[in-house]
């Protein structure tokens, strides 16, 4: 039984809490649609650079959850979470997953849709 705890204690040390991302502002400012656009097109594309397609899915889903869910998601999948804020993250055979902050939080400048 000390094992099981041993090794428990051994995978929180690769967990890390995460957190939300600092306030970032885009380079120009962005519709609520435009934002959709672009993290759409990110998570249709991102799994053709690499990583298993399971583990883009549990991103994904994290991204748009609250942070005891995201935090819960990361767990289960077994997602090595190397930035707090998802920018940077592994998988356990080592693939190095990159989010970009559009899809992890809302930019200062988002603009109203007209």
């Amino acid at each position: 039984m000390g094992c099981t705890g041993s090794s428990r204690a051994k995978g929180d040390e690769n967990s890390k809490k995460i957190r939300r991302p600092k306030p970032w502002k885009h380079s120009q400012p962005l519709t609520r649609t435009q934002l959709k656009q672009m993290r759409d097109e990110f998570w249709d594309t991102a799994p053709h650079y690499g990583g298993q397609k399971e583990i883009w899915d549990a991103l994904r889903a994290a991204t748009e959850a609250d942070l005891t869910l995201a935090q819960a998601i990361v767990d289960s999948a077994g997602v090595i979470v190397q930035s707090a804020d998802l920018t940077t993250c592994y998988d356990e055979r080592g693939a190095k997953y990159e989010l970009p902050k559009y899809v992890l939080s809302e930019p200062t400048n988002l603009i109203r849709d007209n």
